[in-house]
């Protein structure tokens, strides 16, 4: 350790090895980005982990008219051995309104979520809709999307 004199005071200090200390900070951060994206991307289900199979996870409406139909369906499989009950499906806001198969589902059977979102609202939206049930990826949660533009 070097000692130096400043302001008539004595101060310690300790090299710092700055382009090796950078490329650390650097390969941590790039780590930690990448670990957080992957760890939050639900895009595609693990067929053997998973219990209720959704065909899809996210529904993009794409551009549509204020007013026109807001009607999108997710369907599922049951991945168990025992009958799958879906017991609750909520919608992030009340802009979207779920129904869903409500009546156990037996073994390699499918069921529906159906949604409908108001369309009344023009602008880009984006809701998530969490599914719970009995199965082992016991909460699911599917996104909707798109954007709502004014007739002309």
């Amino acid at each position: 350790m070097a000692i130096q004199k400043f302001n008539s005071k004595t101060v310690n200090y300790i090299p710092i090895k700055k382009d090796r200390d950078m490329k650390k900070i650097a390969v941590i951060l790039f780590l930690f980005c990448f670990v957080s994206l992957s760890s939050f991307a639900q895009m595609k289900q693990n067929n053997q982990n998973d219990s209720i199979i959704f065909t899809e996870l996210i529904h993009d409406y794409g551009t549509i008219d204020v007013g026109s139909p807001g009607h999108c369906e997710f369907k599922f499989t049951n991945g168990m051995k025992t009958p799958l009950v879906v017991s609750n499906v909520k919608p992030s806001c009340g802009c979207t309104v779920a129904d869903w198969t409500k009546e156990p589902i037996l073994p390699g059977k499918t069921g529906v979520i159906k949604l409908n979102y108001n369309t009344k609202i023009p602008g880009t939206f984006s809701k998530t809709i969490t599914v719970n049930s009995n199965a082992k990826n016991s909460t699911v949660i599917l996104q909707i999307k798109g954007n709502v533009t004014l007739n002309k």
